[in-house]
């Protein structure tokens, strides 16, 4: 069996990879549930195999990995993007996405005309 045929930890994976900064970071997401194998839970020890897919939730976003090798150690920033193929869509364009007012720091509680204003902006 080949050291790339072997099955890896998940949480150790996405830590290899980049995708967390710390494997403690890739454990507690795995603790919380943000990560998916295969559409399934993953708890942090849970195996990985090449061809697997994983849905990683990071900053209320999904992103789409299939693993292509498997690795446990970091290496470098070449070998670590050979070992993923990412596969998350694009976001949409600014264009598309709705304007949020947002109030400045220490502004205190809108006024009543402020708030009427902003509904009217949201089309209330």
């Amino acid at each position: 069996m080949t050291d790339a045929a072997k099955p890896a930890r998940v949480d150790a994976w996405l830590w290899a990879v980049r995708v967390y900064k710390t494997r403690s970071a890739a454990t507690a997401a795995c603790r919380a549930g943000h990560v998916r194998v295969n559409g399934e839970r993953a708890k942090a020890a849970q195996p990985v195999r090449a061809g697997d897919e994983l849905r990683v939730r990071i900053a209320g976003f999904d992103r789409i990995l299939v693993v292509r090798q498997t690795i446990t150690k970091r290496v470098g920033a070449a070998l670590a993007a050979a070992a993923v193929d990412d596969r998350t869509p694009p976001p949409p364009p600014r264009e598309m996405t709705a304007f949020v007012p947002v109030r400045d720091r220490g502004a205190g509680r809108p006024t009543k005309r402020e708030r009427r204003e902003t509904d009217r902006l949201r089309g209330r």
